[in-house]
């Protein structure tokens, strides 16, 4: 081990002058942006500004569909307010050009102010972490497509109350139909234009804004900014849709010719304004050091090509802090590979064993057991002494994992990961090493067990990387194998780990299968044998129960057995350990081992595009 000074990972360094310390934890968000300019205390450099961006849009695209949606929705609404007062305005002032757009920019200062998700706006944060290579191109596109919807819900029904609620006088009604009727006969081209113009526009505010640092200021750079739309006659994709649906609702468009003719050139130009004119241009104005303060310090990974375009990446919290693992991607037509995540080398070294039991029996498998050190999400990194100290001290733990490895006939690996995160970071590691299974340990002592706070854990466990096998250890010992039996993906993959370890350990298994009544014995004595049959267990113990109490009945054969093997009975079996709400309460119940199995499904490639990984 390297020296050590013993100090706690969240004291400043030795090093580091206190006042100075101080300040710069003042002077800094959690996120770790920066609050202040560092040369120029109230004036943030472009390096500054981005990092500003990349911390926002991280915790934007982390968010889940369900946050997305309802804060689009909620500017979708706020869409409808400028949308009401400018017609309201252009109908009282005899269509003033001035006077009508003065109140125009009132919904859009709620949207930016109120930090509600806007469409035109999402094109310049996730955009910068994109091409930052810290989110992949499915996970932006993701965004996107929830925020649009959000955006465009809210602006239906906010056309609906005006149409129906009796809201507008008759001369603004006349007003908005007028509105739309002139988008609609505008030529495409045009509309593509005066659009990319606005989309220029907005991507632009939210770049100033970030450079502000008080409210004051951000009030009058969004209004001026979109004060500008109405008065340069330019157009913005959720107000067009807006005044598409007046339309509608009105009987006097049909929703095909409006989307066709009016609603998406004016997305495509706000599109390709936000992004080519300002998203783009500003990226390559910063210089290198943007790569410094984009990440957590230390961790200069980037998302692979593959990951970048085909994968569910997002945001900063997926590079670790620490990551001993060599920096390459493995080969999808490589080794059949078991990454085993532990939280205590000490006291996990049975999970090893077992990986390893069901590993040897592949052509070609590695073993990868990766040491997961949890730090508190507040600190923002390690200098290289504290970082080697932590390498050194998890080796040495890791010693006595490699001694197990050395006597199967498997491939091993091993490395440490430093993150703010514990569940998740199971979910990384399997995806960067591309894992065929993920073998943990489940328990009320281990890291994961304790990890109920994770906000997105419903998203990750919904499409899982791999196959994962979650065990109950108490002194596990495979000698007699009880698994119940039904249909479905997890089964099957619990009957290939008995196979294996009946052909590598001797274990003897006996096949359960309960139904409801002595009617139907008989079917569920064939089902049964068709069961073994199909799964290569003909010689296992059959044995079918009629009294339809599944729970009572696993937890009275489990007294004869030294391991129960439960296929999940539903998506999410992973959300359930964590949230302790698991079907089967037989798991906390039987004083024997208990193995759960989750088969990672197929995914469509409509999930592969724009579905979270």
């Amino acid at each position: 081990m390297s020296e050590s000074d013993g100090r706690d990972p969240e004291e400043p360094s030795p090093d580091l002058d206190p006042e100075e310390s101080v300040r710069e934890a003042v002077e800094r968000s959690r996120s770790g942006a920066p609050a202040v300019g560092r040369v120029v205390r109230d004036r943030f450099s472009s390096d500054e500004v981005f990092q500003r961006i990349i911390a926002a849009a991280d915790e934007e695209i982390t968010s889940g569909s369900r946050e997305l949606f309802f804060s689009a929705l909620a500017a979708g609404f706020a869409i409808t307010i400028t949308f009401m007062l400018y017609v309201s305005l252009t109908a009282t002032t005899g269509g003033d050009p001035v006077l009508s757009a003065m109140l125009y920019p009132l919904g859009f200062i709620y949207i930016i102010i109120g930090g509600y998700q806007l469409y035109t706006e999402n094109t310049l944060p996730p955009v910068a972490l994109t091409l930052e290579r810290l989110a992949s191109i499915p996970a932006l596109l993701r965004n996107w497509t929830v925020v649009l919807f959000g955006n465009f819900t809210g602006g239906a029904l906010g056309a609906l109350a005006l149409v129906f609620g009796g809201v507008l006088s008759p001369e603004a009604a006349t007003v908005a139909a007028e509105l739309g009727h002139k988008g609609v006969d505008t030529a495409w081209w045009s509309l593509f234009s005066k659009a990319a113009f606005a989309g220029l526009i907005v991507a632009g505010v939210v770049w100033v804004e970030y450079a502000a640092r008080d409210t004051i200021s951000r009030l009058v750079v969004v209004y001026i900014a979109f004060l500008s739309i109405p008065l340069g006659g330019l157009y913005h994709s959720v107000v067009s849709f807006t005044e598409m649906m007046f339309l509608v609702y009105l009987g006097e468009l049909a929703v095909t010719v409006g989307l066709v003719e009016f609603v998406l050139p004016v997305l495509l130009g706000n599109t390709i304004g936000g992004v080519v004119l300002v998203t783009v241009v500003n990226y390559f104005q910063t210089t290198e050091h943007r790569l410094e303060s984009a990440r957590f310090d230390g961790a200069e990974r980037q998302l692979s090509l593959s990951e970048w375009l085909y994968g569910g990446f997002v945001g900063r919290s997926y590079v670790p802090l620490i990551d001993t693992a060599e920096a390459t991607t493995p080969d999808e037509n490589g080794p059949y590979r078991v990454v085993v995540p532990i939280s205590n080398p000490r006291t996990e070294t049975q999970l090893v064993e077992f990986a390893c039991t069901l590993a040897s029996q592949k052509e070609e498998a590695v073993v990868h057991p990766v040491h997961i050190v949890q730090v508190p999400e507040q600190s923002r990194g390690y200098g290289t002494r504290q970082s080697r100290r932590i390498i050194d001290e998890s080796d040495e733990l890791m010693s006595g994992i490699r001694d197990i490895a050395a006597e199967y006939d498997v491939e091993y690996d091993s490395s440490t990961v430093v993150s703010h995160r514990s569940f998740e970071e199971i979910f990384n590691i399997a995806r960067r090493k591309r894992a065929n299974l993920v073998m943990m340990q489940w328990g009320d002592d281990r890291l994961w067990g304790a990890a109920h706070a994770n906000r997105s854990l419903s998203d990750l466990t919904r499409e899982l990387p791999c196959d994962f096998l979650v065990l109950k250890n108490r002194d596990l010992d495979p000698s007699r194998i009880l698994l119940p039996t039904e249909e479905g993906y997890n089964c099957d993959l619990s009957a290939e780990i008995a196979r294996t370890l009946q052909s590598v350990a001797g274990s003897e298994i006996s096949l359960l299968h309960v139904v409801d009544g002595d009617d139907q014995r008989e079917a569920g004595e064939r089902f049964l044998a068709d069961w073994a049959d199909g799964h290569d267990l003909d010689d296992a113990v059959q044995t079918v129960d009629t009294s339809g109490d599944i729970e009572g009945v696993i937890a009275r054969e489990a007294r004869d057995h030294t391991l129960v093997m439960l296929g999940a009975t539903e998506r999410g079996l992973l959300a359930r350990l964590v949230h302790d709400s698991l079907t089967f309460d037989v798991v906390n119940d039987v004083d024997c081992s208990v193995l759960l199995t989750e088969r990672a499904t197929p995914r469509s490639l409509r999930d592969r595009l724009f579905g979270r990984r």
